[in-house]
Protein backbone atom coordinates (compact mmCIF):
# COMPACT_ATOMS: atom_id res chain seq x y z
CA UNK A 1 0.00 0.00 0.00
CA UNK A 2 1.35 3.45 -0.88
CA UNK A 3 2.02 5.99 1.86
CA UNK A 4 -0.30 9.00 1.70
CA UNK A 5 1.18 12.45 2.31
CA UNK A 6 -1.48 14.75 3.78
CA UNK A 7 -1.12 18.52 3.97
CA UNK A 8 -3.63 19.43 6.66
CA UNK A 9 -4.49 21.90 9.37
CA UNK A 10 -6.51 24.21 7.08
CA UNK A 11 -8.51 23.75 9.22
CA UNK A 12 -7.71 20.83 11.52
CA UNK A 13 -11.48 20.31 11.91
CA UNK A 14 -11.64 18.94 8.36
CA UNK A 15 -8.23 17.25 8.55
CA UNK A 16 -9.71 14.97 11.21
CA UNK A 17 -12.38 13.99 8.69
CA UNK A 18 -9.74 13.14 6.09
CA UNK A 19 -7.90 10.88 8.51
CA UNK A 20 -11.12 9.17 9.60
CA UNK A 21 -12.57 8.77 6.10
CA UNK A 22 -9.34 7.42 4.64
CA UNK A 23 -8.89 4.82 7.34
CA UNK A 24 -12.54 3.74 7.30
CA UNK A 25 -12.34 3.29 3.54
CA UNK A 26 -9.18 1.18 3.81
CA UNK A 27 -10.80 -0.99 6.48
CA UNK A 28 -13.92 -1.33 4.31
CA UNK A 29 -11.85 -2.47 1.33
CA UNK A 30 -9.24 -4.60 3.08
CA UNK A 31 -10.94 -5.72 6.27
CA UNK A 32 -9.27 -6.88 9.46
CA UNK A 33 -7.16 -4.27 11.20
CA UNK A 34 -5.93 -2.68 7.99
CA UNK A 35 -5.49 1.09 8.00
CA UNK A 36 -3.72 3.63 5.80
CA UNK A 37 0.01 4.33 5.98
CA UNK A 38 0.11 8.11 6.00
CA UNK A 39 2.14 11.14 6.97
CA UNK A 40 0.57 14.51 7.80
CA UNK A 41 1.99 18.01 7.87
CA UNK A 42 -0.53 20.03 9.88
CA UNK A 43 -0.39 23.82 9.64
CA UNK A 44 -1.08 26.50 12.19
CA UNK A 45 -3.97 27.88 10.15
CA UNK A 46 -4.08 31.45 11.49
CA UNK A 47 -0.97 32.66 9.57
CA UNK A 48 -2.21 30.93 6.40
CA UNK A 49 -5.66 32.51 6.79
CA UNK A 50 -4.04 35.93 7.19
CA UNK A 51 -2.04 35.46 3.99
CA UNK A 52 -5.21 34.41 2.15
CA UNK A 53 -7.17 37.46 3.20
CA UNK A 54 -4.25 39.80 2.48
CA UNK A 55 -3.95 38.38 -1.02
CA UNK A 56 -0.43 37.08 -0.37
CA UNK A 57 -0.97 33.86 -2.26
CA UNK A 58 2.65 33.41 -3.33
CA UNK A 59 3.74 33.43 0.32
CA UNK A 60 1.04 30.94 1.22
CA UNK A 61 2.04 28.75 -1.72
CA UNK A 62 5.67 28.75 -0.54
CA UNK A 63 4.58 27.36 2.82
CA UNK A 64 2.65 24.55 1.15
CA UNK A 65 5.49 23.75 -1.23
CA UNK A 66 7.83 23.34 1.72
CA UNK A 67 5.32 21.06 3.45
CA UNK A 68 4.91 18.91 0.32
CA UNK A 69 8.68 18.60 -0.09
CA UNK A 70 9.07 17.58 3.54
CA UNK A 71 6.42 14.89 3.12
CA UNK A 72 8.14 13.62 -0.01
CA UNK A 73 11.49 13.48 1.81
CA UNK A 74 9.82 11.67 4.71
CA UNK A 75 8.59 8.91 2.40
CA UNK A 76 5.16 9.91 1.10
CA UNK A 77 4.33 8.32 -2.26
CA UNK A 78 1.84 11.03 -3.25
CA UNK A 79 0.34 14.26 -1.90
CA UNK A 80 -3.22 15.08 -0.83
CA UNK A 81 -3.89 18.74 0.01
CA UNK A 82 -6.71 18.68 2.58
CA UNK A 83 -8.39 21.94 1.56
CA UNK A 84 -10.16 23.26 -1.52
CA UNK A 85 -9.12 26.91 -1.32
CA UNK A 86 -5.38 26.33 -1.24
CA UNK A 87 -5.64 24.35 -4.47
CA UNK A 88 -5.08 27.84 -5.87
CA UNK A 89 -1.42 26.82 -5.36
CA UNK A 90 -1.84 23.31 -6.79
CA UNK A 91 0.21 23.82 -9.95
CA UNK A 92 3.10 25.34 -8.00
CA UNK A 93 3.08 22.48 -5.50
CA UNK A 94 2.87 19.84 -8.22
CA UNK A 95 5.82 21.32 -10.11
CA UNK A 96 7.95 21.43 -6.95
CA UNK A 97 7.78 17.72 -6.09
CA UNK A 98 8.63 14.44 -7.81
CA UNK A 99 5.62 12.45 -6.60
CA UNK A 100 1.98 12.63 -7.76
CA UNK A 101 -0.43 15.30 -6.49
CA UNK A 102 -4.11 14.30 -6.35
CA UNK A 103 -6.25 17.33 -7.19
CA UNK A 104 -9.48 17.66 -5.22
CA UNK A 105 -11.38 19.16 -8.18
CA UNK A 106 -10.53 16.11 -10.32
CA UNK A 107 -11.83 13.71 -7.69
CA UNK A 108 -15.05 15.71 -7.49
CA UNK A 109 -15.57 16.25 -11.21
CA UNK A 110 -15.04 12.59 -12.05
CA UNK A 111 -17.80 11.62 -9.63
CA UNK A 112 -20.12 14.26 -11.08
CA UNK A 113 -19.53 13.35 -14.72
CA UNK A 114 -20.04 9.68 -13.86
CA UNK A 115 -23.61 10.65 -12.94
CA UNK A 116 -23.96 12.55 -16.24
CA UNK A 117 -24.67 15.80 -14.45
CA UNK A 118 -23.85 18.93 -16.43
CA UNK A 119 -24.73 21.91 -14.22
CA UNK A 120 -23.62 22.17 -10.59
CA UNK A 121 -23.94 24.67 -7.78
CA UNK A 122 -20.76 25.46 -5.85
CA UNK A 123 -20.62 26.30 -2.14
CA UNK A 124 -17.14 27.26 -0.94
CA UNK A 125 -15.02 30.14 0.33
CA UNK A 126 -15.32 33.38 -1.61
CA UNK A 127 -11.88 32.70 -3.07
CA UNK A 128 -13.02 29.39 -4.53
CA UNK A 129 -16.43 30.64 -5.66
CA UNK A 130 -15.16 33.85 -7.26
CA UNK A 131 -11.79 32.95 -8.78
CA UNK A 132 -11.08 30.67 -11.73
CA UNK A 133 -8.53 28.22 -10.30
CA UNK A 134 -11.29 25.80 -9.23
CA UNK A 135 -14.33 26.67 -11.36
CA UNK A 136 -12.11 26.93 -14.42
CA UNK A 137 -10.78 23.43 -13.94
CA UNK A 138 -14.31 22.05 -13.68
CA UNK A 139 -15.40 23.95 -16.76
CA UNK A 140 -12.37 23.53 -19.01
CA UNK A 141 -11.31 19.98 -18.14
CA UNK A 142 -14.72 18.42 -17.49
CA UNK A 143 -17.14 20.65 -19.42
CA UNK A 144 -19.24 21.34 -16.33
CA UNK A 145 -21.35 24.47 -15.97
CA UNK A 146 -20.80 25.96 -12.52
CA UNK A 147 -23.20 28.37 -10.80
CA UNK A 148 -22.41 30.18 -7.55
CA UNK A 149 -24.52 32.17 -5.07
CA UNK A 150 -24.99 35.91 -5.47
CA UNK A 151 -22.57 38.35 -3.83
CA UNK A 152 -24.34 38.65 -0.48
CA UNK A 153 -24.82 34.89 -0.25
CA UNK A 154 -21.14 34.33 -1.09
CA UNK A 155 -20.17 36.60 1.79
CA UNK A 156 -22.51 34.70 4.11
CA UNK A 157 -21.18 31.27 3.09
CA UNK A 158 -17.58 32.48 3.47
CA UNK A 159 -18.21 34.03 6.88
CA UNK A 160 -19.79 30.86 8.28
CA UNK A 161 -16.83 28.79 7.07
CA UNK A 162 -14.15 30.92 8.74
CA UNK A 163 -16.04 32.21 11.77
CA UNK A 164 -17.85 29.00 12.70
CA UNK A 165 -16.97 25.78 10.89
CA UNK A 166 -13.19 26.22 11.10
CA UNK A 167 -13.72 26.71 14.84
CA UNK A 168 -15.82 23.57 15.16
CA UNK A 169 -19.05 25.55 15.71
CA UNK A 170 -22.07 23.87 14.12
CA UNK A 171 -25.23 25.98 14.31
CA UNK A 172 -28.77 25.12 13.23
CA UNK A 173 -29.28 28.76 12.22
CA UNK A 174 -26.33 28.52 9.81
CA UNK A 175 -27.63 25.25 8.39
CA UNK A 176 -30.93 26.99 7.62
CA UNK A 177 -29.07 29.82 5.89
CA UNK A 178 -27.02 27.37 3.84
CA UNK A 179 -30.06 25.36 2.80
CA UNK A 180 -31.71 28.57 1.61
CA UNK A 181 -28.62 29.35 -0.49
CA UNK A 182 -28.72 25.81 -1.87
CA UNK A 183 -32.40 26.18 -2.81
CA UNK A 184 -31.55 29.36 -4.72
CA UNK A 185 -28.80 27.52 -6.62
CA UNK A 186 -31.29 24.78 -7.53
CA UNK A 187 -33.75 27.44 -8.72
CA UNK A 188 -30.93 28.74 -10.94
CA UNK A 189 -30.64 25.35 -12.59
CA UNK A 190 -28.13 23.45 -10.45
CA UNK A 191 -28.66 19.71 -10.86
CA UNK A 192 -26.36 18.96 -7.94
CA UNK A 193 -24.41 20.78 -5.21
CA UNK A 194 -20.66 20.68 -4.63
CA UNK A 195 -19.63 21.09 -1.00
CA UNK A 196 -16.49 22.87 -2.18
CA UNK A 197 -14.95 23.58 1.18
CA UNK A 198 -13.73 20.70 3.31
CA UNK A 199 -15.52 22.09 6.40
CA UNK A 200 -18.99 22.36 4.84
CA UNK A 201 -19.55 18.63 5.27
CA UNK A 202 -19.64 19.35 9.03
CA UNK A 203 -22.84 21.35 8.45
CA UNK A 204 -24.58 20.05 5.32
CA UNK A 205 -25.42 16.41 4.63
CA UNK A 206 -27.00 14.58 1.69
CA UNK A 207 -30.40 14.54 3.40
CA UNK A 208 -30.38 18.35 3.68
CA UNK A 209 -30.63 18.76 -0.08
CA UNK A 210 -33.20 17.68 -2.70
CA UNK A 211 -30.56 17.19 -5.41
CA UNK A 212 -27.38 15.09 -5.26
CA UNK A 213 -24.60 16.40 -3.01
CA UNK A 214 -20.93 15.93 -3.87
CA UNK A 215 -18.80 16.13 -0.74
CA UNK A 216 -15.28 17.07 -1.84
CA UNK A 217 -13.74 15.89 1.42
CA UNK A 218 -15.15 12.38 1.09
CA UNK A 219 -14.49 12.11 -2.64
CA UNK A 220 -10.89 13.27 -2.23
CA UNK A 221 -10.34 10.82 0.64
CA UNK A 222 -11.73 7.89 -1.37
CA UNK A 223 -9.60 8.82 -4.37
CA UNK A 224 -6.54 8.83 -2.11
CA UNK A 225 -7.39 5.33 -0.88
CA UNK A 226 -7.93 4.04 -4.41
CA UNK A 227 -4.56 5.41 -5.47
CA UNK A 228 -2.86 4.02 -2.36
CA UNK A 229 -4.29 0.58 -3.07
CA UNK A 230 -3.34 0.44 -6.75
CA UNK A 231 -1.25 -2.66 -7.47
CA UNK A 232 -2.19 -3.93 -4.03
CA UNK A 233 -3.77 -7.33 -3.52
CA UNK A 234 -7.09 -6.21 -2.03
CA UNK A 235 -8.72 -9.05 -0.12
CA UNK A 236 -11.46 -8.22 2.34
CA UNK A 237 -10.99 -10.07 5.60
CA UNK A 238 -13.52 -10.01 8.41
Amino acid sequence: MKTIGLIGGMSWESSILYYEMINKEVRKRRGGLHSAPCLMYSFDFEPVKQLQHEGKWDEAASLLIEAAQQLETAGADFIVLCTNTMHKAAEKIESSIHIPFLHIADATAEAITHERIKKVGLLATQFTMEESFYKGRLQDKYNLEVVVPDEEERKLVHSIIYDELCRGEIKDSSKKQYTKVIENLIENGAEAIILGCTEITLLIKEEDCRVPVFDTTFLHAVTAVEYALEDCDIVSKK
